[in-house]
């Protein structure tokens, strides 16, 4: 099977996939704590849980974002 290159329009490079997690962490961050906060009281629950999971949240949407790049479907 013979590989086409991608123009920059159809590829994502990785440091702007990187800034996309990111950025989306830290949103997702601040709805996290805030909706915690708002059913516990308790900022000590609020801040453990965005802790905790922001680390494995982050790598997992990393990874997602990549795999999905080598999906054709949908593209044009």
């Amino acid at each position: 099977m013979k590989k086409t290159k991608r123009t920059k329009k159809e590829s994502e490079r990785l440091k702007r996939s990187v800034v996309k997690a990111i950025t989306y962490r830290a949103f997702i961050m601040v709805l996290d704590f805030t909706a915690i906060k708002l059913f516990t009281g308790s900022t000590n629950v609020a801040g453990g849980f965005v802790i905790v999971s922001n680390i494995y949240t982050t790598v997992a949407y990393f990874i997602h974002e990549r795999l999905w790049l080598r999906v054709k479907w949908g593209t044009a």
